[in-house]
C-alpha cells in the first residue's frame, strides 16, 4: 500500500474486521467486481488463545487484542466502574468473546419492524440467519447448512450442565433443546460458533477464505482517525498505521464496522454527532447528529455461586497438576474436554411474571466459579448460574473525551436505572434459586456461597446487584435505527442526513435483542452486505 500522500482508492472501505466488518469484506469481495479495504486497529488474530473456546478466560484482559474499556462510576452499582473489554484484533470481539449462538426472539425482530423499521421483522431476518449458518445438526426450517459460520453441539459430557436442565424442569420451566428454534423459552444447552472444539469467530469463518482474492485488502494496527468528507459526502477514511497518518479513499461508500463503542466515537471525531460535544473539543461540525452516541443499551449480569459436592468442576481441574495436563492432553488429541467450554454450557430463558409476553431473563450455567470473570478460579467445587435480564429499559450513553481517536471514549450504561430493571433481578434470582434446589441438583450443591443464605429480602437481593452485578458484554444502539429524530440510520443503514456512509454492527439494533449479540450482528452484515450490492447495481 502507499505510504505516500496519495491515497490508495478502493470501492469500499470498510473500518473494523469484527462481527459485522469480516463479513461485508467476504460479501463484498466475492464478485470480484469491487475492490475492498478492510482496515483494523488491532492485530493478527495469532494469540493461540483465541482458538482454544475455553481460552477467553484468558483473553480478558489481554491488552494486545482487547480496547479493556472501563465505564464511568455507574450510580447503580454503587459508584463502581464496570470493565467493559471489546475485540481489538482480526474478529473483533468474536475472537474473544463467549462463544454463544443464541439469535434472540421473533417478537425482538418484529418490535423492530412495528418501530417503523421495515424489512427488519423476523420473517426479514430469518434468511441471512440461515445463509450464515453451517448447523451441525443440518437444515431445516429455522437453521442453515453450507454458510460460513459453524454453529455446533457442545463436544464434552458435564453431568453439572446436564443437571441444571433436569432441574429447570422439576420447576416447571420446560426443556428446550433448540433455543434458536420456534421458540426460545426453556432450558437446554446452548449451541456455540464452533466447529471440531476449535473457535469459528468471523475472521476464521468469513475472512480467511476470502485473503486470497485479489480484490480484497486487509491492514491491521490501523486505527481510524476520522472519516473525511466533501460537503455532506464521506469520501476517504484517514488512519494511523506503524506512526505514520495514511489516507483511503472510497469510491462507492465507506463502512463503519468498529461496534457499539468504537463505531460512534469514529462518527463523533469526523464530525457527525451532537454539536454541543463536537465544540468542546473543537471538531468542525459536518452534522448535527444527536442521536450518536445516544440510546447506549447493555445486558447486565449478576452471577450466583454454590459450592458443588463432588469434585466434577472445572476448578476441580485447574486445581490438580495431573487433572490440569490431562485435560490439555485430550484437548490437543481430540480437541474435546474442559477446555471447549464456551460461556454457558446449559442455560434457560424464562418469565419473571405471567403477564409478559415473552421470557425476560437468560440465566447462563457454568460448572466452575471464580470472584471474577477471567481470574483464578476457586480453591474450592463450585458452579455458577447468573441471571441476565433480557429486556433492560435503562439507557446510556457514550462520548469522546477528546479529539484524539486513541483516547477511550467516555461510556455510561446506567446499569439498574429503572424499577423494572431492579425488579426483574430480584425476581430472577428468586427463580434461578428454585432451580437450584431442586432434587436433580442435590447430589451437587451444598450451599450458596454468593450471596448465600442470609441474602432474602428484596432490598438485600438488590444491594448484592448493586455491589456484584456486571455486563455480559453486550452493548448496543448507539447509531440506532430508526425514524425519530435521534435515529442515527435508516433502514439501509445509511447515515441519516450523510451520502456514502452507513453504519454496519451491533450499534444500529433499535433496541437490546433478548440473547447473545453476535449472532444477530453477523446477521445484521449479511443483510447489510445484500442492500449494498444492490444500491451498487
Amino acid at each position: 500500500m502507499n505510504s505516500n500522500h496519495d491515497a490508495a482508492e478502493f470501492d469500499y472501505v470498510i473500518v473494523g474486521a469484527g462481527s459485522a466488518g469480516c463479513v461485508l469484506a467476504n460479501r463484498l469481495s466475492a464478485d470480484g467486481k469491487h475492490s475492498v479495504l478492510l482496515l483494523e486497529a488491532g492485530p493478527k488474530d495469532s494469540n493461540i488463545w483465541i482458538h482454544i473456546p475455553l481460552g477467553y478466560g484468558k483473553l480478558f484482559k489481554e491488552k494486545s487484542v482487547n480496547w479493556m474499556y472501563q465505564t464511568e462510576p455507574e450510580p447503580g452499582l454503587n459508584g463502581r466502574q464496570v470493565f467493559q473489554p471489546r475485540g481489538k484484533v482480526l474478529g473483533g470481539s468474536s475472537s474473544i468473546n463467549g462463544l454463544l449462538y443464541v439469535r434472540g426472539q421473533h417478537e425482538d425482530y418484529d418490535r423492530w419492524r412495528q418501530r417503523g423499521n421495515a424489512g427488519w421483522g423476523y420473517d426479514d431476518v430469518l434468511p441471512y440467519f440461515r445463509k450464515a449458518e453451517d448447523q451441525q445438526r443440518g437444515s431445516d426450517k429455522y437453521h442453515g447448512a453450507g454458510g460460513p459460520l459453524p454453529v455446533s453441539d457442545w463436544r464434552h459430557h458435564d453431568p453439572l450442565s446436564e443437571a441444571f436442565v433436569h432441574a429447570a424442569a422439576e420447576v416447571g420451566i420446560p426443556t428446550n433443546p433448540d433455543f434458536n428454534g420456534a421458540t426460545q423459552e426453556g432450558a437446554g444447552f446452548f449451541q456455540t460458533t464452533t466447529r471440531r472444539g476449535r473457535r469459528a469467530s468471523t475472521a476464521w469463518s468469513y475472512l480467511r477464505p476470502a485473503l486470497t482474492r485479489g480484490n480484497l485488502h486487509v491492514e491491521t494496527s490501523a486505527l481510524a482517525q476520522r472519516i473525511l468528507f466533501e460537503g455532506r459526502r464521506a469520501s476517504a477514511v484517514e488512519y494511523k498505521q506503524h506512526g505514520q497518518l495514511r489516507k483511503a479513499k472510497a469510491r462507492k461508500e465507506i463502512l463503519v464496522s468498529s461496534g457499539a463503542y468504537n463505531s460512534p466515537q469514529l462518527l463523533q471525531l469526523s464530525g457527525v454527532g451532537p454539536a454541543d460535544l463536537l465544540k468542546q473539543h473543537g471538531i468542525e461540525i459536518v452534522l448535527d447528529a444527536p442521536g450518536v452516541g445516544n440510546d447506549l443499551q447493555d445486558h447486565m449480569q449478576v452471577r450466583l455461586i454454590t459450592r458443588c459436592a463432588q469434585s466434577v468442576t472445572l476448578n476441580d481441574i485447574v486445581n490438580n497438576p495431573v487433572r490440569r495436563v490431562m485435560a490439555g492432553l485430550r484437548y490437543a488429541a481430540l480437541r474435546k474436554g474442559p477446555l471447549t467450554i464456551a460461556a454457558g454450557t446449559s442455560g434457560a430463558f424464562f418469565k419473571t411474571s405471567p403477564r409478559l409476553a415473552s421470557p425476560d431473563i437468560q440465566i447462563h450455567f457454568l460448572p466452575f466459579s471464580t470472584d471474577k470473570m477471567g481470574e483464578r478460579l476457586h480453591p474450592f467445587s463450585g458452579f455458577t448460574a447468573s441471571v441476565c435480564q433480557l429486556r433492560p429499559e435503562s439507557r446510556g450513553s457514550l462520548k469522546i473525551r477528546s479529539a484524539d481517536a486513541s483516547v477511550p471514549p467516555e461510556i455510561r450504561i446506567n446499569y439498574l436505572a429503572t424499577e423494572t430493571d431492579r425488579r426483574a433481578f430480584i425476581d430472577g434470582i428468586r427463580i434461578l434459586r428454585k432451580i437450584l434446589a431442586a432434587p436433580a441438583l442435590k447430589p451437587y450443591a451444598v450451599a450458596e456461597v454468593d450471596p448465600g443464605a442470609k441474602v432474602v429480602s428484596d432490598d438485600d437481593l438488590l444491594e448484592f446487584c448493586r455491589r456484584t452485578g456486571g455486563t455480559v458484554y453486550h452493548p448496543t444502539s448507539t447509531c440506532r435505527m430508526g425514524n425519530d429524530p435521534l435515529a442515527v440510520v435508516d433502514q439501509r443503514l445509511k447515515v441519516r442526513g450523510i451520502e456514502a456512509l452507513r453504519v454496519v454492527d451491533a450499534s444500529i439494533m433499535p433496541d437490546l435483542m433478548s440473547g447473545n449479540t453476535n449472532a444477530p450482528t453477523i446477521m445484521i452484515a449479511e443483510k447489510a452486505s445484500d442492500m449494498i450490492l444492490e444500491d451498487a447495481r
